[in-house]
């Protein structure tokens, strides 16, 4: 007990309270939000309410096993979850079974959970150990560090490379966008990260001219349709009907909403309404004032892992908070940025709010990382 209070103590009280809340009000809105999705499959009312609470549960305890390991001690560990992962990602590619297009979900009995969606947390744990492993050799001038580069250009780069052959575009953007700010952000010299920037785009390009001269697709033509968003109304039937439906929730809900459970559009209008458009279906409910302190509540727990990161004593700890608020923004930003018709609709979860097992373990769980890192941190400075 006196353990519990100690790790309590020193983590990160307005974070902790942020997460405890957009937890709470998540999984209490997944009621109303599911409701329609509960009578179309002929299950209770609470039915998505209770699966994503065993998933948080499951969350809960795999966060108090993190809060309780030393940083320093995931090297091994970390390897053996990279592969792991890389291996499941590389046998879902030639062997599994495609789901709305893409080859990224396993299904056993009545669970089923998205290998992709622990990969984030990882690629940021093993990037990190890499920049710090390889801090010093990386910043001494006058020596070649391509060899170091190229390890962690490979480690970074396979996940997102893998998961975009599954036809998956929203969790490749999410694993590239993490790893790319990883990158920009390390130790490496910044003449080392131009010439290699240069050299990945050039091979990109050259890559992507070859497919295309092949007579093959680089997107799925279901996927070529989510970019069709400028005027998604306009474009109802071909790649719209999604956003114009999240549109005309979010304008009828104006200030103060509809009321909680009062939501039109979540009846057949808009697919698993729960899921990647929830907030729009939290507009239409409870209005524009109430969704804007949601995403004030979004911008501190952002603010609150930045500062953990600056105030961090070790270079992997300073990495796995800034690859983890990267991984926390992103979500949001695709997320909020398709229901808003800003960026293509790709199906990417908004954190705390959309119906989910796999992302929710995910994300609890490289929370409690940032956690540890502020215990150590406190510790750290007790001790000097």
């Amino acid at each position: 007990m006196n353990k519990i209070k100690k790790l309590i103590k020193d983590m990160d009280k307005p974070l902790l309270v942020l997460t405890i809340f957009m937890i709470s009000y998540g999984l209490l809105n997944i009621v109303t939000a599911s409701s329609r999705e509960a009578v179309t499959q002929d299950v209770p009312l609470y039915y998505y309410f209770y699966k994503q609470s065993e998933m948080l549960l499951i969350a809960f305890i795999l966060s108090i096993i993190i809060l309780n390991i030393n940083t320093k001690k995931y090297d091994t560990l970390a390897l053996i979850a990279y592969l792991s992962i890389l291996a499941v990602l590389g046998f879902l590619y030639l062997n599994g079974d495609a789901h709305r297009g893409s080859k990224n979900w396993i299904t056993i009995g009545t669970i089923r959970f998205q290998p992709s969606e622990f990969a984030k947390p990882v690629l940021i744990i093993c990037v990190s150990i890499l920049f710090e492993k390889f801090y010093k050799k990386l910043r001494t001038k006058g020596i070649n560090h391509y060899d170091l580069i190229f390890i962690i250009l490979v480690v970074g780069g396979l996940y997102p490379v893998i998961v975009f052959l599954q036809k998956d575009l929203g969790t490749g953007m999410i694993l590239l966008g993490i790893f790319g700010i990883l990158f920009l952000s390390s130790p490496i010299l910044k003449v080392d990260k131009l010439k290699t920037s240069l050299f990945v785009g050039v091979t990109l390009i050259i890559i992507i001219l070859g497919v295309l001269a092949s007579g093959h697709k680089i997107l799925t033509e279901e996927q070529i349709d989510r970019f069709n968003f400028f005027n998604p109304c306009s474009n109802y039937e071909e790649g719209g009907y999604q956003i114009c439906n999240g549109m005309i929730a979010i304008n009828d809900g104006g200030l103060l909403g509809l009321g909680i459970g009062k939501s039109k559009q979540k009846y057949s209008y808009i697919p698993e309404p729960h899921t990647d458009s929830v907030f729009a279906i939290i507009m239409e409910e409870y209005g524009l004032i109430f969704s804007t302190i949601l995403l004030g509540i979004y911008i501190a727990i952002l603010y609150r892992i930045f500062i953990i990161a600056s105030m961090a004593t070790t270079i992997r700890g300073r990495y796995f908070c800034l690859g983890i608020g990267t991984y926390l923004f992103l979500h949001i930003f695709v997320n909020l940025g398709g229901l808003f018709g800003l960026l293509p609709l790709t199906g990417v979860p908004l954190p705390f709010l959309s119906y989910g097992g796999s992302f929710t373990i995910s994300l609890i769980c490289a929370l409690a990382i940032v956690q540890r890192v502020n215990i150590e941190t406190k510790n750290k400075k007790i001790k000097i």
